[in-house]
């Protein structure tokens, strides 16, 4: 689905831009090769960084709990 009708960005060009690091607006744009213009797709770029992070944590913790499990 088109996020950016700007820049043309898809949501898949945004979460490959996440996965290579991006944790902010100007890096997801900036990893895409291209720069904000408008800004309507701000919110639904932040809505992708938001359940990025929300995901790490969840693995993070299930990493957590796994390790604690096995030391026991």
């Amino acid at each position: 689905m088109y996020v950016c009708s700007c820049n043309a960005l898809t949501d898949r060009d945004i979460r490959l831009a996440i996965q290579g690091g991006a944790t902010r607006p100007s890096e997801v744009y900036s990893g895409c090769g291209r720069r904000a213009e408008c800004g309507n797709c701000m919110p639904t770029v932040l809505c992708l960084l938001r359940e990025a992070c929300i995901v790490a944590r969840a693995r993070h913790a299930s990493t957590q709990a796994y390790e604690v499990a096995a030391a026991a």
